[in-house]
């Protein structure tokens, strides 16, 4: 099968969050098990060039119809780590993709409406024909439209098109200025409720909308946060039109990329270990103790590893780090924020415990400390508000770092209480979870990981050991899509 991914983002060249992370891991996989796959990405200024190898025009003549003219476009081509990929330059006095960043333009509806228009019409001039175009995000969500409302007239007839929302919450917002430049200039029949008129707002068009509307099938990125999607109201608003088009939603897990996740052969941490050497990891924790600085002492080292937002819960963050220390642990974060406020507040907290030999914050991002962090904690919270997949949990099965969650999204999918799971016998659990977003729920759940580490560490090192043996790579995953990509095709 031949497949092409549209999106804003791949990791490592491009990587604002886990979107990038799974557009590379899928695409990788998904070539594993035989099939083509190209991918298509805006050419940001700023994106990761030593990533590239053998970055070159493909594609030099490129012209794209735009608000009643054109824009030049060249197209480059090279590969990241081994995916073949195609990288949009436009020319013209907008700078849609110089700007030093990827997102955060009081233009950026217009900007991935450009680019959306740019990869159709790309596939269209170089006479791609693939089997199934696969979206992703709002970024992307008006290609289906764009696809069946006006290229399939042109000889991309028989293209279909799997879109994945990876978070509700952003879902990208025009009106008129997004329809004239596309060209879908019909106002009338565009601002329908049936098509692309956001739900709440009679004046506005929504990309997300778009996508869920006119692609084949749509996926998230778990089937517990489908579910959410369609009952609660986590999908901030598209929960009708989910309910509409129920037939072809549905959730795949995201996996995680076994050879870069891997404690046998991590380049970034002192001491390798598998399942079967597992006395090895103490020694990391050592290692991280002393490039922190914290105190060699038998406690447990708690950590978190993600952003600082309301999204991951940052409320319960904070109680974490100071419960943590009040049960006798140690707390590790790792991490930056997204707006000032939640900054400065740990900014604070830094401050108020450097000199703690028990606690370290690390405010920013920083890759190779994160694999150091993976694979010397003993335990990992992750206490979202709400969360579509989660890749630290799974990061931290993986390293035998035994997760504390929050019971919503892919954390319910992939994570199962020590002590209370009613569908997996004892032998398959492999964390803790709570459900209420308070500190109770947050203190019965850590309390229960702590106890178990301080009064039974056999007990503690078999559920670690537990939770190492799940493959939560892209092999299953990337088989429930090429399933769909099957599907759509025959429909």
């Amino acid at each position: 099968m031949y497949i092409v991914q549209i999106a804003s983002e791949c990791a490592p060249v491009i990587k604002a969050g886990g979107l990038g992370d799974v557009v590379y891991g899928l695409s990788r996989e998904l070539e594993n098990q035989g099939h083509t796959v190209e991918l298509i990405l805006p050419m940001y200024d700023c994106m990761r060039y030593d990533q590239i190898w053998g970055l070159h025009d493909a594609y030099k003549e490129l012209s794209v119809p735009w608000n009643g003219g054109a824009i030049h476009c060249s197209v480059f081509c090279g590969w990241v780590h081994g995916r073949l990929c195609f990288f949009i330059q436009p020319h013209s006095i907008e700078n849609f993709f110089d700007r030093g960043y990827y997102y955060g333009g009081n233009d950026d509806n217009l900007r991935f409406a450009f680019f959306s228009k740019a990869a159709l019409e790309f596939l269209l001039q170089s006479n791609k024909r693939p089997d199934v175009i696969h979206c992703h995000d709002w970024q992307t969500g008006l290609i289906p439209v764009m696809l069946y409302e006006m290229y399939k007239f042109y000889g991309m007839a028989n293209q279909r098109v799997c879109y994945t929302i990876h978070n509700f919450k952003h879902q990208g917002i025009g009106g008129m200025e997004v329809l004239r430049g596309t060209g879908l200039n019909n106002e009338g029949y565009y601002y329908g409720y049936d098509r692309l008129r956001d739900n709440f707002n009679p004046f506005a068009i929504n990309f997300m909308k778009g996508g869920i509307v006119y692609s084949n099938f749509v996926t998230t990125v778990s089937p517990h946060h489908a579910w959410e999607a369609r009952f609660t109201g986590i999908s901030y608003g598209l929960g009708h039109t989910l309910e509409l088009h129920q037939d072809k939603f549905g959730g795949i897990l995201n996996g995680i990329d076994f050879d870069v996740w891997n404690p046998e052969s991590d380049r970034f941490i002192p001491h390798p270990y598998t399942a079967t050497t597992f006395a090895e990891k103490i020694k990391n924790k050592k290692a991280l103790r002393e490039r922190l600085w914290l105190r060699q002492e038998d406690k447990p080292l708690v950590c978190y590893i993600g952003r600082l937002d309301d999204q991951k819960g940052v409320h319960l963050v904070h109680h974490a780090l100071y419960h943590t220390l009040a049960r006798g642990g140690q707390f590790v974060l790792l991490g930056s924020a997204t707006e000032s406020g939640i900054n400065d507040w740990f900014w604070r907290e830094k401050i108020n415990t450097n000199n703690n030999p028990d606690a370290h914050l690390e405010l920013g991002f920083n890759e190779e400390l994160s694999h150091l962090i993976y694979a010397g904690a003993d335990i990992i919270v992750v206490p979202s508000n709400y969360e579509p997949c989660g890749l630290t949990q799974v990061i931290g099965l993986r390293y035998g770092t035994v997760p504390v969650v929050r019971g919503v999204g892919g954390l319910l999918n992939t994570i199962f209480d020590y002590d209370y799971d009613p569908n997996h016998p004892p032998e398959k659990r492999n964390g803790f979870m709570f459900f209420e977003p308070d500190q109770q729920g947050l203190n019965s759940a850590l309390d229960r990981a702590i106890d178990l580490y301080a009064k039974n560490p056999p007990l503690f090192q078999q559920l670690a050991l537990q939770g190492m043996n799940y493959d939560n790579s892209w092999k299953d995953p990337a088989q429930k899509y090429i399933d769909i990509y099957d599907f759509i095709r025959h429909r």
